[in-house]
């Protein structure tokens, strides 16, 4: 049986920042690991682990 349909593509995640500025989180503000240039949904680490946990495969 293939589990392919539980994994998480990162082909939408934005490019990580090599220093300041940053983008803030659009669910918390704080800074993200993102560049600020970067135009679309960034998230904190921390509101990505728990946006992961939410949209995990269960069972």
């Amino acid at each position: 049986m293939s589990e392919e349909y539980c994994t998480i593509s990162d082909a939408g995640k934005p490019p990580r920042a090599d220093g300041p500025p940053y983008a803030e989180c659009v669910l918390c503000r704080e800074p993200t690991e993102y560049p600020e240039s970067y135009k679309g949904i960034t998230l904190c680490p921390v509101c990505e682990w728990q946006e992961a946990q939410r949209t995990a495969c269960s069972g």
